[in-house]
């Protein structure tokens, strides 16, 4: 009876830790049927600070649709932060010398398998820290708080490279919270932690920053205990960064996101 108990409890540790993320071999639910439709997302509107790009192969997707290609060396296609198990990300901005930014809206990726390009996500929480998640304190938002907005489709498939031009299983949502209390922030270096919730079966997962041919994209990073202790988040042995969009007000320079997405 014990090696029974005992093969039980290895059995929920192993599905309980295989939501950290989503790997090569993960499969489309049965349940859970994949349509095409739903508005497509139009862009952040005044971007202070954009952490990387969230494609790396435009116009190459099912329809015309750009991708974000999970190259031969990558082993994940997303990042478990899921409310349901209370994981979080966590990634770094910088606020320059001499600047106050004033960040009214957040934008992040996000993608829940099988769902098609009607969001399912409707959850998102988030705070910002003075310092990495394992020492900072919170100084900005509040991690317990959801402040989701909206989601709509980035025109983005999220696929490996045999899954290029044919896969939608992945269909990557921009996720928005429009603060009613603005975040202003001085010069420093911050750290943002983000969370999703949703009434899909699979995830919310996060793909990461995406480059083609670099491997190293960010220093991101996961928690699987609701924020007590974080890792590094890797892509095979690479470690990644974290797609998310702050707008508002007080930078130098402003992007607009078709600026950005022309770069690559």
């Amino acid at each position: 009876m014990k090696y029974m108990i005992l093969a039980i409890v290895l059995l929920a540790s192993f599905a309980f830790a295989n939501d950290a993320f989503e790997g090569r071999r993960a499969e489309v639910p049965g349940d859970i049927s994949v349509t095409v439709g739903g508005p497509v997302w139009d862009g952040p509107n005044a971007v202070i600070w954009d952490n990387g790009p969230w494609l790396n192969s435009p116009g190459t997707g099912v329809g015309g649709a750009d991708e974000s290609i999970l190259q031969s060396w990558g082993t994940t296609y997303g990042y478990g932060f899921q409310l349901t198990y209370d994981y979080r990300l966590a990634d770094d901005f910088e606020v320059p010398a001499g600047e106050t930014w004033t960040i009214d809206m957040i934008h992040f990726s996000g993608y829940q398998t099988g769902s098609g390009t009607t969001p399912t996500i409707n959850g998102m929480f988030m705070c910002v820290y003075d310092d990495p998640p394992t020492t900072g304190t919170v100084v900005a938002g509040d991690p317990y708080d959801n402040v989701f907005t909206s989601a709509e489709w980035s025109n983005i498939y999220r696929v490996n490279e045999s899954g290029s031009g044919t896969s939608t299983d992945r269909p990557v949502m921009a996720c928005t919270a429009e603060l009613s209390d603005s975040w202003v922030l001085g010069e420093g270096v911050y750290w943002i932690s983000i969370q999703a919730d949703g009434t899909g079966s699979s995830g919310p997962w996060h793909p990461p920053v995406v480059i083609w041919d670099v491997q190293e994209t960010g220093n991101g990073m996961q928690s699987l205990d609701g924020g007590v202790t974080w890792e590094n988040i890797l892509n095979g042995t690479s470690g990644q960064g974290l797609t998310f969009i702050l707008d508002g007000s007080g930078a130098l320079e402003q992007e607009t996101w078709g600026a950005i997405k022309s770069v690559f």
